[in-house]
């Protein structure tokens, strides 16, 4: 694993990110955090470690606020640039291998709103580990709002108990969407994929079943090809 510098151009002059690139690599997820924890969280790092173990490099990244030690969230404006510069930074450290980004929560709706209002330089695909659809408790489809305008392949992967995303509420999202994006609902599993006790499943095989559903995405989809196909112009 190599710690990087990622210049920020909005906000503050740099935030720390973590390049994992497993041996034949066959893509490079851009990893962003959740609201309330960094890139070094034990979730954080289970993830880029099981996705490595499936063939897929990782670049995690602080946003700005988690960088100063700060509990508050950036505003859109300096997230997106975060967002856009780790972008950047993951194409200079791997430019020969297909790019898709996202993260965690609040970090891949920072991730789609970039992706929205200005495309990212040469991601191919969007993949959500537990999109927040809406605050808990305040069930609502406003934070969908943006998605009609990301053009490439998107995938959501959510707990089947997801308190920030109903799936009541994301099942029609994701169908009106059209054919570029898939829904994969891991059983039992809430926001942070922790399976309910009753279900008899572990956290491990939660977090196994969606790095599986995120690693099967990219290679039996055939999304990343050596160059854009059609889907992504």
């Amino acid at each position: 694993m190599e710690a990087q510098e990622i210049p920020i151009p909005v906000g503050t002059e740099q935030v720390s990110g973590l390049f994992l690139r497993p041996a034949g690599a066959k893509a490079l997820y851009l990893f962003a955090h959740g609201a309330g924890a960094g890139m070094r969280h034990k979730a954080m790092e289970s993830n880029a470690q099981g996705l490595a173990a499936r063939g897929i490099a990782t670049l995690r990244y602080q946003f700005p606020y988690m960088e100063k030690g700060s509990k508050r969230p950036d505003p859109p404006r300096i997230a997106h640039s975060a967002v856009r510069a780790a972008a950047a930074k993951a194409l200079e450290l791997a430019p020969k291998l297909p790019l898709v980004a996202g993260g965690r929560s609040f970090g891949g709706r920072m991730t789609s709103q970039a992706q929205a209002i200005e495309p990212l330089p040469s991601v191919r695909g969007l993949a959500f580990l537990g999109f927040p659809l809406h605050p808990a408790g305040k069930p609502g489809v406003e934070r969908a709002d943006h998605l009609a305008a990301v053009r490439i392949p998107m995938l959501f992967i959510s707990g089947e108990r997801d308190a920030l995303a109903e799936l009541d509420l994301l099942k029609p999202i994701v169908a009106d969407l059209g054919p570029l994006t898939t829904l994969h609902v891991v059983a039992s599993a809430d926001h942070s994929f922790k399976p309910a006790a009753k279900s008899g499943r572990t956290s491990a095989d939660a977090e196994a079943e969606a790095l599986d559903a995120l690693a099967n995405w990219i290679s039996a989809n055939d999304y990343f090809p050596s160059e854009p196909s059609a889907a992504f112009i």
